[in-house]
């Protein structure tokens, strides 16, 4: 450094690239100590802005090595998850690929089960162990990570991944009873990979187990009081006893892992579920927010099937124009089986109807609902319940406490809201710890429901809000650019206006490969998964916000994917590698950044591996990229303290210029040997207030890294950068928004018009 706190490119006599940095290496060296939060950026310790890009690891965290679908619902508790992601021999490798395609900055799932599945307050040392090994490999490669909770539908045992199997046990489930009596749809986790009904498992939510137990562990005291448990010879109450042993466990993970350099962050939990607070009804779902798919019971038809009544179901079926139709009323249940244990907390009553909430008339021999708003008000004075002010706000808050006493102030927390919805505008400053990151997720539903995409896409988050039919529908590939870039722009903008100037970073968003009748695991042909990842990727660079995709596989096959409820969202192929790498078993791949061998197992790397501006000197104002010709353009201006006409705290493409002091000019890029090997790059640089300006600049091919260190200081002035290649890649597709292309795509747009049509009829 030059001087104390500032970057060696502060001095007048300082050449790009000089330092031993890379863009997209995040450690201590070349950030100059830890990435901190200001305003809305990532910065690092030289005020620069961090575009913080990278992956899910892993899918496979779900489920433990030692999984047997004959008798994983009677040995819950000697699981392992030692190996997951994958075994700790292996990592160099995968961190050495991910770092290749720029991919550094790791969102790493743990869930509660694999810390704590023995029983309560018994932790897994050895697994600890092994993720303390995990994470000491990442500075190796400029990685860093934030540790996720992870859960989906409660836990494996009711259909998902996350708590441990005693929790359902301590509320009084027998896990045995659980589908046959409609109370969970494990289908999906009970054989990995094999999935019984496509896209079934978010049904799941609104059945007895996740439901309850998600109610349980909000507001059980206010809703279920009567439910208490033995802990260390006293009775507390089920949601003290959750909560607790959540927050225990939890806090056991971060001083194990605290100390560690990689670890930037801990994210409380994965898509927070309310379970049946606010449920206006007993005898119905909402068709909008929950998926109707297969056996959908209301909640009093739940009730009546977890007591044993055998219990006449809706069936819903995929249809057109809506997603899904009812399509007959099924008996289930039929040999009266009950999921309560009689020796839980209610003796084998329901918990539900223990509390007045439901009763059963044997005469009429059906369900009653007793109290039909019981879930939307307080008990104890009736008035209205809601779950972010109520219950999640204040438990955000207490983990947050409990990290901090921890891993200190500067520790960065995580945090996201119910998956779908945009952040609340009650999450004000004073419900919200400090240095907090707003982390939502982002899929395209209505790809994600079909597994289908074309050239029409929907934008469902605007239709969901009230858009005017034919304003959702987009056609062609520019479109569908288009359509991505304005739902994520806006789940973005939504954050600044409820948080201010404060971090948003896109926790989850993938594409499923599996998509179009999984015609590409036959053809090799990805094109369409191509096209959607690029669309993906150019929603999220345009949106100026950082990511972490979902995900990356190391055990995913074609024929069982991530196994895991059916779901196929990694670009990275064992099966693909091992084909490749057959003839070289046991021979170890070198590691560096220029090793295009660590490609093997990659599909849609054109979409994937793309240029970005990692470490700005400066605020970002605009970033494209053409995967089809291999340019890349990037605009970031000087800070200032006077405000520019349009300039916004709640813009995208119109941010304050205010920030930090920058103590640093250079600015890195991420340019990928995967695209510039063989080529050379063309840089062209102009800035907006000195027309004469230059830009000195340097491309250094083993660290992936342009280095650009403009001429221009001037507060205010924005920087406009040009890369592209003397030799233009190969084009993978041809990008129109026309829907007189060709009769199919026509047909497309037709048929997307009399859908809106038919919708808007519907609705």
């Amino acid at each position: 450094m030059t001087e104390a706190g500032f970057h060696p490119s502060s001095s007048p006599a300082f050449k790009p690239g000089s330092t031993r940095s890379s863009a997209h290496d995040w450690t201590t060296d070349a950030t100059g100590g830890n990435i901190r939060i200001h305003g809305r950026h990532f910065i690092d310790a030289w005020g620069r802005v961090c575009a913080l890009r990278g992956v899910n690891v892993s899918g496979s965290s779900k489920t433990p090595v030692n999984h047997d679908p004959e008798t994983w619902l009677h040995d819950h508790r000697s699981v392992t998850f030692v190996g997951r992601p994958f075994p700790l021999e292996e990592a160099p490798e995968h961190f050495a690929r991910l770092r290749r395609w720029g991919l550094t900055f790791i969102r790493f799932m743990v869930t509660w089960e694999a810390l704590e599945h023995a029983g309560p307050g018994q932790y897994d040392t050895e697994y600890l162990t092994y993720l303390r090994s995990i994470f000491a490999l990442l500075p190796k490669f400029g990685m860093t990570a934030f540790v996720s909770m992870h859960q989906d539908v409660w836990s494996r045992y009711s259909g998902g991944s996350g708590a441990p199997a005693w929790t359902l046990e301590l509320a009084g489930f027998d896990l045995t009873a659980l589908e046959e009596t409609g109370a969970a749809y494990i289908g999906g986790v009970k054989v990995p990979g094999v999935e019984v009904d496509r896209g079934r498992w978010p049904t799941g939510y609104q059945k007895l187990a996740c439901s309850t137990m998600n109610t349980l562990f909000w507001a059980g005291e206010m809703f279920a009081p009567k439910v208490l448990v033995e802990r260390n010879g006293e009775k507390v109450h089920v949601q003290k006893f959750l909560q607790d042993a959540y927050l225990d466990c939890y806090e056991w993970l971060v001083k194990g892992l605290n100390e560690l350099e990689s670890i930037v962050g801990f994210e409380i939990m994965n898509e927070p579920h309310t379970g049946y607070i606010g449920l206006p009804s007993m005898h119905q779902f909402d068709y909008n927010t929950d998926l109707h798919l297969n056996d959908v019971p209301s909640a009093l038809q739940s009730f009546m099937l977890g007591a044993g009544y055998p219990t006449l179901v809706p069936y819903w079926k995929r249809s057109f124009p809506m997603p899904t139709s009812l399509s007959s009323q099924n008996m289930r249940n039929l040999k009266g089986r009950k999921v309560w244990r009689a020796d839980g907390p209610t003796a084998g009553q329901c918990i539900w109807e223990s509390h007045g909430v439901w009763g059963y008339d044997k005469v009429k021999k059906e369900g009653v609902v007793l109290k039909e708003a019981y879930f939307t008000r307080r008990p104890s004075d009736g008035e209205p319940v809601n779950w972010y002010t109520d219950f999640w706000y204040p438990f955000v808050t207490r983990w947050a406490k409990r990290v901090r006493s921890i891993a200190g102030e500067d520790k960065i927390v995580f945090a996201e809201g119910i998956p779908n919805e945009f952040c609340p505008r009650t999450w004000t400053a004073d419900k919200r710890p400090a240095n907090m990151v707003f982390a939502p997720h982002w899929y395209d539903l209505n790809a994600l429901f079909a597994k289908e995409f074309s050239r029409l896409s929907i934008n469902v988050q605007g239709l969901s809000r009230g858009l005017p039919v034919w304003k959702a529908f987009y056609w062609g590939h520019k479109s569908a650019r288009e359509n991505y870039a304005l739902q994520l722009r806006t789940i973005v903008e939504e954050g600044y206006k409820s948080l201010g100037e404060n971090p948003v970073l896109i926790g989850e968003t993938g594409i499923p490969m599996d998509m179009n009748e999984k015609e590409a695991f036959s053809s090799r042909d990805f094109v369409w998964q191509e096209r959607m990842m690029d669309a993906l990727l150019t929603g999220l660079e345009r949106a100026l916000v950082g990511f972490t995709l979902w995900n990356y596989n190391p055990d995913n096959v074609d024929s069982h994917g991530d196994y895991w409820n059916g779901e196929n969202f990694s670009w990275f192929s064992k099966q693909e590698y091992l084909e490749r790498r057959k003839e070289k078993a046991g021979f170890q791949l070198p590691l560096e950044q220029s090793n295009e061998k660590l490609d093997e197992g990659g599909r849609i790397l054109h979409a994937v591996v793309r240029p970005y501006a990692a470490k700005v000197a400066g605020i970002p104002l605009r970033q494209d990229y053409e995967m089809n010709t291999g340019v890349w353009e990037f605009e970031w201006a000087n800070p200032s303290h006077e405000s520019r006409a349009g300039d916004s705290a709640v813009s995208v493409t119109k941010p304050p210029l205010s920030h930090v002091p920058i103590r640093a000019r250079e600015t890195e890029i991420f340019v990928p040997l995967f695209l510039s090997k063989g080529r050379k790059l063309i840089v062209t640089y102009s800035s907006s207030k000195d027309t004469q300006a230059e830009c000195d600049w340097t491309y250094d091919a083993s660290r992936q890294t342009l280095f650009v260190v403009p001429e221009d200081k001037t507060p205010g002035a924005v920087h406009r950068l040009k890369v592209e290649f003397d030799t233009p890649l190969e084009r993978r597709f041809e990008v129109h928004s026309s829907i007189y292309v060709d009769f199919w795509h026509w047909w497309a747009g037709f048929m997307g018009i009399i859908f809106g049509l038919l919708w808007v009829l519907v609705l």
